[in-house]
């Protein structure tokens, strides 16, 4: 799971939003790709067409963080998800 909610939310709030990592890989707009240069352990994607939110209680650890640039292009991916573009 890739956290979005805001921070300021994170601190407050009991639930998060989250958008699901996976392995399986369908090279399509709603997708974006994570590596081991992003700190993931395998290659997978960060799939926007599945958000969720769910108790923050549930979150157990960080694996990574992600650059200024690979959230932007999850931004743009859930965007394009969401039809906001």
């Amino acid at each position: 799971m890739l956290l979005l909610s805001r921070d300021r939310a994170i601190q407050v709030r009991e639930a998060v939003t989250v958008a699901q990592v996976t392995r399986t890989v369908r090279d399509i707009p709603t997708e974006v790709p994570l590596a081991h240069e992003d700190g993931m352990p395998k290659p997978c994607v960060v799939n926007t067409d599945v958000l969720l939110t769910i108790p923050k209680a549930l979150i157990e650890e960080r694996i990574c963080g992600l650059s200024a640039e690979k959230m932007s292009a999850v931004n743009r991916a859930a965007k394009f998800a969401l039809g906001l573009d």
